[in-house]
């Protein structure tokens, strides 16, 4: 876990711990002579992922953004992936049970963004935070529903639509602020209805910006991943987050380095680095 405060908030990201991805496809149409002076990668291509949620508590609510790979994974994916699910034993060291977490929110719905929104319970699929409110972009759910043969691999019914039948999760249509504080902003690209989550106080702002940048290997404009449905529109929303980030001096949160979970963006010598916080 690691932990600080942006003005009277304080964030904490918590890691449902790390997983493999193929290389080839976490920078798409980057050569490997380029991204693997950046990540290193195993004898089949494989790099390791990390699946960091970030908890802000802002003294009135406990508000998690993201919640993991979890537990629900069918066999075949486990052999692929792993099941790392250490979210909930993480949380648990952190002080943080279940029934303390107000809101949930999830930037999208592929499955290792929201795994642990839900347990098995017998027969029975319910919320892991049950307490909570869960918020998405309607456009992402209905995309799911759909089950495109492009991508329906990456969505897990079990993570959301218990949720939408209960009425625990609420889907949203564009930005919105969720409570004071915390806003969601859409930044299509990695899909169509991906949204990040701004978190504004004292002058002092944080964004858990997710797929959009999943790692500080991630930071040129160009350098999209092979996931990413509309990769023009990954540069573009890319484009617009630079443009106010940089300046205003965000706090930009990574949902997959398995090293450093935030860091600030600079400019240097023509190039964007990460200042670990």
């Amino acid at each position: 876990m690691r932990r600080m405060s942006l003005g009277d908030f304080e964030l904490s990201a918590f890691s449902d711990g790390v997983y493999p991805l193929d290389g080839g496809a976490f920078f798409g149409v980057v050569p490997k002579v380029m991204w693997s002076k950046k990540v290193v990668a195993n004898e089949r291509n494989f790099i390791r992922a990390g699946l960091n949620s970030l908890l802000v508590r802002t003294g009135k609510h406990n508000v998690l953004i993201e919640t993991g790979i979890g537990n629900k994974l069918p066999e075949k994916m486990i052999k692929i992936y792993g099941q790392p699910a250490k979210l909930l034993e993480n949380l648990a060291s952190g002080g943080v049970l279940p029934e303390d977490i107000d809101i949930v929110i999830n930037t999208h719905l592929h499955f290792d963004h929201c795994g642990w929104n839900t347990v098995r319970m017998g027969d029975r699929v319910v919320a892991t935070f049950p307490k909570a409110k869960y918020y998405v972009q309607e456009g992402e759910w209905q995309h799911a529903q759909e089950q495109h043969v492009r991508d329906a691999v990456s969505y897990i019914s079990d993570n959301y639509n218990p949720l939408i039948e209960s009425g625990q999760m609420e889907l949203l249509r564009g930005d919105r602020e969720i409570v004071p504080g915390i806003s969601v902003r859409v930044f299509p690209g990695h899909t169509a209805h991906m949204q990040a989550v701004v978190v504004t106080i004292g002058g002092k702002t944080a964004c858990y910006i997710s797929d959009l940048i999943p790692t500080r290997s991630h930071l040129d404009l160009t350098w999209v991943m092979a996931f990413d449905l509309y990769p023009l529109e990954t540069i573009n929303s890319k484009r617009r987050y630079y443009a106010q980030a940089l300046p205003e001096k965000w706090l930009t949160v990574f949902t997959h380095d398995d090293a450093v979970p935030w860091a600030y963006l600079e400019e240097s010598a023509g190039k964007l680095v990460a200042r670990t916080a």
